[in-house]
């Protein structure tokens, strides 16, 4: 009966990987980092592009699509989304602090593009008094959530150190988690 159950398990489990590693492969990403300073959203747009080009997949990082202080809800136009398109950009990650010095689990909320790009976040990267920080990763295609993902990093001191703790720990989650390799 265990093995019977493992079996199921594992079946459903890699349906479900199987499925996201095809929406993955099969275009380019836009990312999308949901913060304040623009300084912070640069640095973590950059981080995830160079990590998604390691990984063997393409990503553009929104900075290069949107002017500086722009309205992120631009990204969710008809006329916009049409021209990411045609530049084989189907799949958009946005990318947001969760909380922090908890364990947090990836939010069950079913939102559109639209919804999620309309949000301000009231956090930073790193916070003085934190130890730990959780990023939430939300993917979209045809704007509709398709997979999210909390990233936890530990022991930190400062914006640098976040930054390092994701290009240390996110591409082992990406291959375990996010991609078939």
């Amino acid at each position: 009966m265990k093995t019977q159950f493992l079996i199921l398990l594992f079946i459903f489990s890699s349906f479900g990987f199987h499925s996201y590693s095809q929406v993955l492969n099969e275009s380019s990403i836009l990312v999308i980092g949901q913060f304040d300073r623009p300084d912070e959203r640069y640095a973590v747009e950059v981080t995830l592009t160079e990590l998604f080009s390691k990984q063997g997949l393409k990503a553009l990082p929104s900075l290069n699509i949107l002017k500086q202080g722009s309205d992120p809800l631009i990204l969710a136009s008809d006329t916009l989304q049409k021209l990411l398109l045609d530049k084989k950009i189907k799949t958009y990650l946005v990318v947001n602090v969760r909380g922090y010095d908890r364990r947090f689990k990836p939010s069950e909320i079913d939102v559109s593009l639209q919804e999620i790009l309309g949000r301000t976040s009231i956090y930073h990267i790193y916070r003085e008094e934190a130890t730990s920080v959780s990023l939430e990763f939300t993917f979209f295609r045809e704007n509709k959530v398709v997979f999210r993902d909390i990233l936890r990093c530990g022991n930190i001191s400062d914006r640098e150190s976040v930054l390092k703790r994701i290009q240390k720990k996110l591409p082992k989650r990406m291959s375990r988690k996010w991609s078939k390799n």
